[in-house]
């Protein structure tokens, strides 16, 4: 099994221009954790949730409403997202993909082909990937 099986195919993304409110409203909208940063297309960075709620400072720390809104409009997704993400390719096994996340203790990965975005492959694509090989497996056993 590929990549490509499981992956999501053209997924939401971001530019490194957009304001990180527009990420926190994506992802919310969507319910992802990450959102490729793009470039007319290539993969440039990926940003987070946990690099939002970073960027967006601690809820512990006093501040006005406006110095709120005014770090949510005005930081761009560039100055805190990771460049360069880990990537893997449409066309590699599904194990190489379980692996790279394990190893490098993340949740998806940017798929690339030829440089330009093509999917994303999650952690949730992995279990459900389980899930369907183990309830063949049970199936045939019974």
């Amino acid at each position: 099994m590929r990549v490509a099986d499981i992956m999501t195919p053209n997924p939401v993304t971001i530019t490194q221009r957009n304001a990180i409110r527009t990420a926190i409203n994506l992802m919310r909208e969507g319910g992802f954790r990450r959102l490729p940063v793009v470039d007319r297309g290539r993969l440039v960075g990926i940003i987070t949730d946990r690099d939002l709620r970073r960027a967006a400072n601690s809820p512990y720390v006093v501040r006005e409403k406006w110095y709120d809104n005014f770090v949510l409009d005005h930081i761009e997704v560039g100055a805190c997202m990771t460049p360069d993400p880990l990537t893997i390719g449409p066309d590699a096994p599904v194990v190489e993909a379980a692996r790279l996340m394990r190893d490098h203790k993340i949740g998806g990965l940017p798929v690339v082909r030829d440089g330009q975005l093509v999917g994303v492959v999650t952690e949730t694509d992995l279990m459900d990937f389980l899930i369907a090989l183990l309830e063949k497996e049970t199936q045939l056993a019974q």
